[in-house]
């Protein structure tokens, strides 16, 4: 049966409307982040700061990879080092933040990028517990590139526009996620693990210099002020907002480390490196989403959503249903982190702004640093599924407790120019 004349041209008309509502669409996205890339500095801010983070994303696996194989001392000793580095930087990240307001960031790169350029000179010639230790104290003075980029994004970008803005930053995070790991694994793969660690070093000394040229405005107008007392700005919305961050980069590590496991078992592990693409892929498409959607879904609303969405990932199967089932999981990740961050920068007195993104990066890394002995604990005496559900679980009810938190707060800015409808997270 073929349509009448009447029925084609309703069709075709019908079409002709979908397209232009696409392209409208697409002209609100593209305005958007247009718009943010548009203001003077932010493009360089997000390259150098790109630059300034793979060595930091590539930290974990090359200290662990240069334990474990290149010091032939097992990943139980990996751990301790790896450990070591996070908690310094758990402790680190709020002090090199409160620095920051009180004397400006040039100086603390100065003192970090100094400490950086020593660890990783000798750290190739340090046993587990000097090395340890050592990890720790660099830990404290790590160079504070994550928190550095969402503290000028929050001083200098209106509030109108900062959802873009920070998902930029987060599908930004993704990417050297992506990125460092893989250039940390490769160059200790090939090369002698204590070469990997002076390139490290050198990726970190070209980092701060570029950070330090570039020196991005920390605080509104440039200037510093006073910072208030925590108890004026510390209360249940950012610490609501600090929980969300600890929640989802928890559920993430021991999503990581449970398909890593689950895949295992099976003798699938290289494919692992597949689903991780997809998943940080999901994660860039949802973030690109949430940057520009018109009415966003809240902290709460998005926790809830990365964990729903990963618990089919609990109950996969061979590595191809894995890497299907993780898509949904992933769209949510960026959108999950990036309200957190958004949320602790619309908090913040400007005075402020540098601790309070400082306790920002220290819930990240908190949130890791739970997630890697928890999961590893249930994988081993129960299962990966029983692993990611308990994930899933604080997860769900950190978003409960946020909701109730949350209740009658007013919702975040709409950006400016997105009144007609466009996608939804």
């Amino acid at each position: 049966m073929t349509d009448t004349p009447g029925k084609g041209g309703s069709a075709t008309a019908s079409q002709a409307g979908r397209r232009t509502r696409r392209r409208a669409t697409m002209d609100l996205v593209t305005t958007a982040y247009r718009e943010v890339l548009a203001r003077p500095g932010l493009r360089a801010l997000y390259l150098v700061g790109f630059g300034a983070r793979l060595p930091v994303s590539a930290t974990g696996v090359v200290l662990t990879l240069h334990v474990a194989v290149g010091l032939d001392r097992g990943f139980a000793a990996a751990g301790l080092v790896g450990g070591a580095v996070t908690f310094g930087t758990v402790l680190g990240a709020p002090l090199l933040g409160r620095l920051v307001d009180r004397v400006g960031l040039r100086p603390v790169l100065l003192l970090c990028g100094v400490s950086e350029a020593v660890f990783w000179g000798v750290a190739p010639l340090l046993d587990v517990g000097l090395l340890a230790a050592a990890a720790f104290a660099a830990g404290l003075l790590a160079l504070p590139a994550f928190p550095v980029v969402r503290q000028s994004l929050g001083a200098v970008v209106p509030e109108a526009r900062r959802r873009p803005a920070f998902a930029l930053d987060a599908m930004s995070s993704e990417v050297s996620f992506i990125v460092g790991p893989a250039a940390g694994t490769g160059a200790v793969l090939a090369l002698p693990s204590t070469v990997a660690l002076w390139l490290v070093g050198a990726a970190f000394v070209l980092g701060t210099a570029a950070l330090w040229w570039l020196d991005p405005p920390t605080h509104a107008g440039g200037e510093r002020t006073a910072a208030p007392s925590m108890r004026h700005w510390m209360g249940a919305p950012m610490v609501t907002a600090l929980a969300g961050a600890v929640a989802a980069v928890l559920l993430l590590s021991a999503t990581e480390l449970s398909v890593v496991a689950a895949l295992t078992t099976r003798g699938e592990t290289g494919w692992f490196a597949l689903a991780n693409t997809v998943w940080c892929l999901a994660s860039l498409v949802g973030g690109f989403r949430y940057g520009v959607a018109t009415r966003p879904p809240g902290m709460p609303t998005l926790l809830a959503a990365l964990a729903v969405g990963t618990v089919p990932v609990a109950f996969g199967g061979p590595w191809w249903l894995v890497t299907a089932l993780i898509v949904p999981a992933g769209a949510f990740c960026a959108p999950a982190m990036s309200s957190a961050a958004e949320a602790v920068g619309r908090l913040a007195p400007d005075a402020a702004r540098g601790i309070a993104t400082g306790l920002h990066g220290a819930a990240i890394m908190l949130g890791a640093a739970i997630a890697q002995p928890l999961a590893g604990v249930l994988i081993d005496r129960v299962s990966p599924t029983a692993a990611l559900l308990t994930a899933v679980g604080i997860c769900l009810l950190v978003a409960l407790g946020a909701a109730a938190t949350l209740r009658g707060a007013p919702p975040p800015a709409r950006p400016a120019g997105t009144s007609a409808p466009g996608p939804t997270a």
